[in-house]
């Protein structure tokens, strides 16, 4: 093992086309509010609340799709395609005269990243099959996105100064560039194709599927429930409480959203070593705790530097849960399959942000601030006792299981459930003929996939 996943070259550049991206994003989203602004005047709020429901719907919808069919394409063309399509997609965003180009531009760009984001996160695990190397690869991304959190806007500031906003577009045209340019001087591990059985819903809805059959998934989508009910008051009312109930300033307002981001930063640095120690399940369920108790304390209209240190560990909390998750999930799938489970999680994830952004909106504005954050810290406490039940406290890798015997085809290669004779026709492996599946009782790695589509009991 390295003394730091930045040590393997493909990582590298990965991780730097991940930064460069997620830097150029940043720019777009400053330059987006200042498009709708020249757009839609005082209506730029409801304009860019509607552009952000667009991208959450792309996400949920899309993300499965490209995830159960991302395995009949070669990775690295994807992956390269996916960025040169956005690239073209943000500068046409300068040419915008209407506000239903804004809602349309938006849709597709974020229906690519539903393709790239996972697919990308599925790829890393390959290039550091070392679980420790992955750990820290996922701490390094989770500071990567507080820090674009952080910088971008002051990027977006310093560009302004010099430049209209249409040069944050083309800036982040170019990031999704760089981006494939490294990605194409990257060695990837070729993934192994799954063995799939079914026709084209089957292989849409595989990942779905799998993620909700398997108990330690149930339970990361629980403790997202409460990481978007969490992350949600935070994004959302931050800005009310500051300058509503406290009076604040603008600069009060991002020094807060910045607490969060450094508590989140912290856990980041955190995470590896403490996995070392502590089983994942104790250290996520205890930061969904954590946010959990934070939002409580700020229903009692705590004052300005007490609501910094609040946000302090309510960001904490969200990286103590967030960090870990790519773990959970690369641990539940075969190599073939990733790409299908992280799109899941990536769906489903969104679909909790999408429902928790409205809520504490709607809440925060009818019965206010301080009984809006009683309401989610309760909500994140009781997301984290689900979690806490559902997810087995034993939970090893390998489980004894039953396998019923069965006759069908599909395309396989030969390892311990395709042993069977062949007459030579076949052809080279994966090949597909029908055969038969003996009953049998044995015990492996487990994993939900088309020879194990239930948990054993």
């Amino acid at each position: 093992m390295s003394g730091s996943p930045l040590a393997n070259a493909s990582f590298r550049k990965l991780f730097t086309a991940q930064v460069i991206a997620l830097v150029g994003t940043g720019l777009t989203t400053v330059a987006l509010t200042l498009l709708a602004y020249d757009i839609a005047g005082g209506n730029a709020g409801v304009v860019l609340g509607t552009a952000l429901a667009f991208k959450m719907v792309a996400y949920v919808v899309f993300a499965p799709i490209v995830g159960g069919l991302a395995h009949r394409f070669p990775r690295k063309p994807l992956l390269i395609a996916l960025d040169v399509v956005r690239a073209g997609i943000v500068l046409l965003m300068p040419f915008v005269t209407q506000v239903w180009q804004i809602y349309l531009l938006i849709f597709l760009l974020n229906l690519f990243s539903a393709g790239f984001k996972p697919v990308f996160s599925a790829t890393i695990p390959d290039v550091l099959p070392d679980e420790r190397d992955y750990t820290k690869a996922l701490s390094y991304s989770r500071l990567a996105y507080d820090l674009e959190t952080l910088l971008s806007p002051l990027f977006a500031g310093l560009a302004l100064l010099y430049f209209s906003y249409t040069a944050l577009f083309l800036s982040n045209s170019v990031a999704f560039l760089v981006s494939a340019v490294l990605i194409l001087g990257c060695v990837l591990p070729n993934a192994r194709p799954p063995a799939r059985i079914g026709g084209i819903w089957q292989e849409i809805s595989f990942g779905l599927r799998s993620y909700m059959a398997t108990p330690r998934l149930r339970a990361l989508l629980c403790l997202y429930a409460a990481v978007s009910a969490a992350s949600a008051m935070v994004i959302v009312n931050t800005v009310v409480y500051v300058r509503e109930a406290l009076g604040g300033t603008e600069s009060n307002v991002a020094m807060a959203m910045a607490a969060a981001g450094f508590g989140s930063m912290t856990a980041a640095f955190l995470v590896p070593k403490l996995l070392e120690r502590i089983k994942d399940r104790v250290v996520m369920i205890a930061g969904a705790a954590v946010m959990g108790i934070s939002l409580l304390y700020m229903s009692t209209a705590p004052g300005y530097a007490q609501m910094l240190v609040t946000w302090w560990f309510a960001g904490l909390g969200l990286s103590l849960v967030q960090t870990p998750s790519g773990r959970i999930v690369n641990r539940s799938a075969s190599a073939g399959d990733r790409p299908a489970y992280f799109s899941a999680q990536f769906a489903l994830s969104h679909a909790c942000w999408l429902i928790a952004y409205p809520v504490a909106g709607q809440l925060g504005s009818m019965i206010g601030i301080p009984e809006t954050s009683m309401f989610m810290g309760l909500a994140v406490l009781a997301f984290a006792t689900i979690a806490w039940l559902i997810w087995p406290a034993v939970d090893g890798r390998s489980l004894t299981h039953v396998h019923e015997a069965v006759d069908h085809d599909h395309p396989h290669t030969h390892g311990p459930h395709h042993e069977h004779e062949h007459e030579g026709w076949e052809g080279p492996e994966p090949h597909v003929h029908a055969h038969r599946h003996k009953a049998e009782r044995h015990s492996h790695a487990f994993v939900i996939d088309d020879h194990h589509m239930r948990w054993p009991s």
